[in-house]
C-alpha cells in the first residue's frame, strides 16, 4: 500500500518537472521571437535615419519628456531647440527602455520647420504595447 502514494509523488513530480521545462521552453521561445522584432524595429529606425540627407548631428538641440500612455501606446513628448539663424527640421530616433535599461522600441519622429532661437515640439509613439516603467531616450537626431 506505501508504493501507490509514493508511485503517486514520483509521478506528480515528474509532470511538475516536465511542465517547468515546458514553460521556460516557451519563455526562451518567446524571448527569440521578442529579440528579433525589435532587432527588426531597431534595424528599420536606423534605415530611415540613413535616408536623411545633408544632416548634421544635433542630438544636443533634442530633450525627451517623461513617458505616458495614450491608448495602447507609449508616448513621450519631444523638443527641438533650434541654435541656428535660419529655420531647420529635424529627424529623431527615439529609443523607449525598460526600468532596466533594456531596449523595448525605437521610432523616428520628424519636426519640421523649428525656428532661429525657438523650440518646437512632436509626440514619439511607441509601435506596439509596452509594459511596465519605460523611458524615452533620444537615440539619435539630425538637422536638416
Amino acid at each position: 500500500m506505501r508504493r501507490i502514494p509514493t508511485l503517486a509523488l514520483g509521478l506528480a513530480v515528474t509532470a511538475a518537472a516536465l511542465t517547468v521545462t515546458g514553460c521556460d521552453a516557451a519563455k526562451e521561445t518567446a524571448g527569440g521571437i521578442i529579440s528579433t522584432a525589435t532587432a527588426a524595429v531597431a534595424s528599420a529606425a536606423e534605415e530611415k535615419m540613413n535616408e536623411v540627407k545633408d544632416g548634421v548631428n544635433a542630438t544636443g538641440d533634442v530633450t525627451a519628456g517623461p513617458t505616458s500612455t495614450d491608448g495602447d501606446r507609449t508616448v513621450a513628448q519631444i523638443t527641438a531647440t533650434n541654435p541656428k539663424d535660419q529655420n531647420a527640421d529635424y529627424t529623431v530616433m527615439v529609443t523607449f527602455r525598460d526600468a532596466e535599461g533594456n531596449f523595448l522600441d525605437s521610432v523616428v519622429l520628424s519636426i519640421g520647420g523649428v525656428p532661429p532661437g525657438d523650440s518646437k515640439t512632436g509626440t514619439a509613439r511607441s509601435n506596439r504595447t509596452l509594459s511596465g516603467d519605460t523611458k524615452a531616450e533620444i537615440a539619435q537626431a539630425l538637422r536638416h
